[in-house]
Formats: C-alpha cells, structure tokens, sequence
C-alpha cells in the first residue's frame, strides 16, 4: 500500500474511531472536520510526498477557524485555498453551535495559529508543492470542542475518563503516521504535541523536538512568533540556515 493510501487509511481510522466517543457537559458541541470535510482531507493528504517526508509538525487539535473550516490542519483559509490550491466543497457537522458556523473556503474568519505557522511556510517555500516535498502537518486529536458559550476546550481539559479514551485512539493514528511517512523530524508545536510524539515515537531513530505554539493566547508567540520558531527549528537541525 502506498504512504498515501496508508495515511488515507489512518485518518478514515481515526474518524470512524472518535465518532464513537462520548462526550459530556461542559462539552455540548463536537465537530468532527475529518467527517464533513473529508473531501477537502483528502485533497490535503495527497499534497505529500509520496515517498514520505523528512519533518512531521503536529499540532493539538482544530481551532474553530481554521481545521473547523478547511479539513486541513491549522488551516487558514488563504493558506488552504490560495496556496494549497485546495477546493473541495465542505459540508457542515450534524450539530453546529450558532455562533461557531461551518462556512467551509467561504469563511470570513482567519485563525491566528494557522495564519503565522502557514505563513512561515509560505515564506520559506512560495511554492506549496516545495514544502511538502519534505514537511507534513497534521494534528494529533481531529476533534473540535465546545461548551455551550461557544468557548473552546482542548484536549487536556477533558475529564479523565474522557480522555483516556481519546488518547488511546488517537496514539494508535499518531503510530500508524508515523510508520507511514518515517520522519527524520516530529516537531511538537506545543507541549502538549510534543508529549504526544514522546509517548508514540517507538524505538526508530526519529528525534522528537518542539517549536513554540504559535496561539494568540500565548504572550510569547505574540513577540514574533516566525523568528522564534525559525531559530527553534536552526538550532534543532531541521532547518538548513543556508536556506533561510
């Protein structure tokens, strides 16, 4: 089977897996952009190189205006339509919150995290089929979550029970990733991403490494979020200063 057809696989894995999973109060609203807007996934999934990549990023999970709309991982809108070149038609998740609509490449919205890392990207590679010559993205729960006030809740913040549940299944798609394309690189964009890939990476040569989180919430990132990363990603070996 091909690198494709396995993280193809994966993916259609993990939606029907966390399809399954229960969720209770505070969480009322639970979006499952892998279902909805699969076909727009798998215009994502086919930008890889078929061979395989030599740097992974994971994220957490969806933002509301950015993997929520798109089906693509950080997926500002502009990045997803513009560089990407990605235009499949998006439907909507069976239970929408009001104030947190699916309006798919049409959305208006522009997720901060998914407009400062992809806008790194586009800086260094003008040509989308150059990055992902040699780099994937993808995040770790496909999940979006929200509490009845449309506020978001990650992952972490679920309760236990909840949450072991979810890490389980979404280990086992994390592993299958990552024996599919073979990093030479799996860079946490976070903590908690990099967490992930320590507890998943198996006994191979891949080194784990983490960039700063490119959130809005995050006082830091808001200093410049794009040099500090790039520095991170130098330092690390993942990035080439030559090519900077």
């Amino acid at each position: 089977m091909s690198i494709i057809a396995q993280v193809t696989r994966a993916a259609k894995t993990l939606s029907d897996a966390v399809d399954q999973l229960d969720f209770a109060e505070p969480v009322t609203y639970v979006y499952n952009p892998l279902q909805y807007a699969w076909a727009a996934h798998q215009q994502y999934i086919a930008q890889l190189n078929p061979k395989g990549c030599r740097v992974l990023f994971l994220g957490m999970n969806p933002g509301p205006w950015g993997m929520a709309q798109t089906g693509v991982p950080f997926g500002q809108i502009a990045a997803v339509r513009d560089w990407m070149h990605i235009d499949a038609e998006i439907g909507k998740p069976a239970h929408e919150h009001p104030k947190r609509p699916v309006e798919g490449l049409d959305c208006g919205r522009s997720e901060v995290s998914g407009e400062r890392l992809w806008g790194l990207m586009q800086s260094r590679f003008p040509v989308a089929k150059d990055f992902f010559q040699d780099h994937f993205v993808a995040n770790y729960c496909p999940l979006v979550f929200m509490e009845a006030t449309a506020r978001n809740r990650t992952p972490d913040k679920l309760p236990a029970d909840e949450r072991e549940a979810l890490t389980a299944v979404c280990d086992a798609h994390l592993a299958a990733l990552l024996d599919a394309i073979e990093p030479e690189f799996a860079v946490g964009v976070g903590m908690y991403a990099e967490k992930c890939l320590q507890r998943v990476r198996g006994e191979g040569e891949m080194q784990v490494v983490r960039i700063l989180h490119p959130s809005p919430a995050s006082p830091l990132a808001n200093r410049g979020w794009a040099p500090q990363a790039t520095q991170q990603l130098l330092d690390a070996g993942v990035w080439d200063a030559s090519l900077s």
